[in-house]
């Protein structure tokens, strides 16, 4: 069974996130409340408590015509008064819940989106990135949906018993406490049931979150799916988390139209009373005909509220649900984080050093260890190649470098300094990092070569471009430097995406870089463009070069090679060869050696 409000974690964190937001604009939460009070008061009790006393005035002894205003006009007037302060009072109200929600919203977006950009890639790594912008976009929404259900159904009702209170009380106090006996039933019920699809809420939110997943991941990856024909395949997979959102929505549909036939029926018993009273009131005991008004008008407002309460509480239950999901987000620790008052990396040089390196990940209850006492020194603008075996640890070690996983043990030191104790930006920020696949943004050329260097001139980015082998092509397209590149660069070809990357390392001028697998995937051409372009990229820099082409990595000033998180030759290429060693016989086997 779900839990309510105060025993949920969940829910609790989520009104805790969201009270944060609303309190850092209070003066328009504030407003509304009030606007909503007064709008209430006004329009929906103080108008029929006006009106029952000119039909007592009316019972009471007959008006000539001449006595219509001198008798009435006073009444006349506080009606108008009453409705023109209640209706300001209402547009005020639209205006200050807008507003809050406009101001509350962007609030929440850029947390949700810090949240996300602020974790680590492992985090990333085991979730749909559709999910997470879906989980985004609901996570504001319900916010929205919150609020609009505090504003009409919560403080109206809250109003309602209040006030009949306090009017009614005084004039025939034996209905009010049978009244409030009723009400008190038709509450109890209604969160009881309330409590029981809370669950189903969430539950419906977490296969949506799902379905919005598959779609993500195979839109992402469309040109696999058509290239092997899997279309078929995609729409089963899709099919079934569709599915499971209707069996998710249906379950949750029954359960909310259960508590409204059940609440339903209490109001018409209510309004049975209601009746009783009314038609007997007079002659039983006594009251008086605007008295009976007020009493109809009263009771048939606080049942309708109720009715809406339903409707707010089902509106609450999906809010929750749809928030859960950013709410544990939220919640979760970072994995990488900066220490408290972190100083910024400063790199003078670009000297790297991993001292007694231990780094294992966990993927379920297995964990896998990839590094031991793992010990490297690179010299300050030294080139360095990194080769060996897939799996032994070559790419974990530049992404243990620029912090994107936190190791366990040892230190990472650049230019002596420890950067597990510096902030993750200006580490990154000293660190020029090209993969294997160029991560280029759905913008222009130019902005994602300035990536790197944001307040980057014209001049600056063509002279980048020209260094990366890039001008030539970028020059004629269409639109030149202002070509939008498609998403993940898809506009562009390998060799293409690659000099753009390339560039954009150029442009950032940081003393260190990292080149990851950067020609692995190009046709010769390409790769050859490409070489030249990083053979510029790496003079005067400490440079640290991934590779299974061992072409790529044949004339730097040192080769490292890695087998299972532990060095077993470390020299330049000569010398390795000569060795006759682990490089030796990757070399062999790329170079034809053994086809004789």
């Amino acid at each position: 069974m779900a839990k309510s409000f105060g025993q949920n974690p969940t829910t609790r964190r989520t009104l805790h996130y969201y009270w944060a937001a609303t309190r850092r604009h209070m003066g328009l939460f504030v407003g509304l409340i009030l606007a909503t009070i007064t709008f209430g008061f006004l329009l929906t009790y103080a108008n029929p408590y006006l009106m029952s006393a000119i039909v007592d005035r009316v019972a009471a002894q007959p008006v000539s015509a001449e006595n219509v205003f001198p008798v009435f006009g006073p009444y006349i007037v506080a009606l108008i008064l009453v409705n023109l302060v209640g209706q300001a009072a209402s547009k005020l109200q639209d205006y200050t819940l807008w507003k809050l929600e406009i101001a509350v919203n962007y609030d929440l977006a850029t947390q949700a989106f810090d949240a996300l950009c602020n974790q680590s890639m492992s985090f990333h790594s085991n979730r749909f990135g559709g999910t997470l912008v879906s989980q985004t976009t609901k996570y504001m929404n319900a916010y929205n949906q919150l609020i609009e259900v505090l504003t009409w159904p919560i403080l109206p009702l809250t109003e309602a018993i209040v006030f009949i209170c306090l009017l009614l009380g005084p004039r025939v106090p034996l209905y009010t406490v049978i009244l409030m006996c009723m009400l008190a039933i038709y509450s109890f019920v209604s969160y009881r049931m309330y409590k029981r699809i809370l669950n189903l809420n969430e539950q419906a939110a977490g296969a949506q979150n799902q379905l919005s997943g598959e779609l993500s991941d195979s839109v992402a990856n469309i040109l696999s799916v058509k290239t092997y024909g899997r279309e078929d395949y995609e729409r089963g997979l899709f099919d079934a988390a569709n599915r499971e959102v209707v069996a998710r929505d249906s379950k949750r549909m029954m359960a909310s139209l259960m508590r409204g036939i059940v609440t339903a029926c209490i109001a018409l018993v209510i309004m049975t009373v209601v009746s009783i009273f009314i038609s007997g009131g007079n002659a039983w005991f006594g009251i008086t005909a605007g008295t009976l008004v007020m009493m109809f008008t009263y009771t048939y407002n606080v049942t309708n509220q109720f009715n809406f309460i339903n409707q707010g509480l089902q509106r609450l239950n999906r809010a929750f649900g749809d928030a859960a999901g950013m709410t544990e987000i939220l919640d979760e620790p970072r994995l990488v984080a900066d220490k408290e008052g972190a100083p910024d990396l400063a790199v003078g040089e670009g000297a790297i050093d991993f001292e007694d390196l231990d780094f294992y990940y966990t993927d379920g209850d297995v964990r896998t260890q990839v590094f031991e006492g793992f010990n490297l020194h690179i010299p300050a603008g030294q080139r360095v190649g990194l080769v060996g075996m897939s799996g032994s640890g070559k790419t974990t070690l530049t992404k243990l470098l620029l912090r994107l996983s936190d190791i366990q043990e040892g230190r990472i030191l650049v230019d002596g300094q420890n950067v597990a104790d510096c902030t993750q930006q200006s580490l990154r920020r000293q660190i020029a990092y090209v993969p294997q696949e160029a991560l280029l943004f759905h913008r222009s050329i130019a902005e994602n070569i300035s990536y790197g260097k944001p307040g980057a001139t014209l001049d600056e980015i063509r002279e980048a471009a020209r260094q990366a082998n890039a001008l030539e092509f970028i020059e004629k397209l269409p639109q030149g430097f202002d070509t939008i590149t498609g998403e993940r660069g898809i506009k562009l070809s390998g060799g293409q995406r690659q000099r753009i990357a390339i560039a954009r390392a150029m442009l950032a001028d940081c003393p260190i870089l990292v080149l990851d697998e950067a020609t692995s995937a190009l046709d010769s051409e390409s790769e050859k463009l490409v070489q030249d372009a990083l053979e510029k990229l790496m003079a005067g820099r400490t440079s640290i070069v991934v590779a299974h082409r061992l072409s790529t990595v044949a004339a730097l000033d040192r080769i490292v090679v890695i087998d299972n998180g532990k060095i077993v030759e470390d020299g330049p290429h000569a010398q390795l060869i000569e060795a006759d060693g682990e490089y030796a016989h990757l070399w062999n086997r790329q170079t034809g050696a053994y086809l004789e």
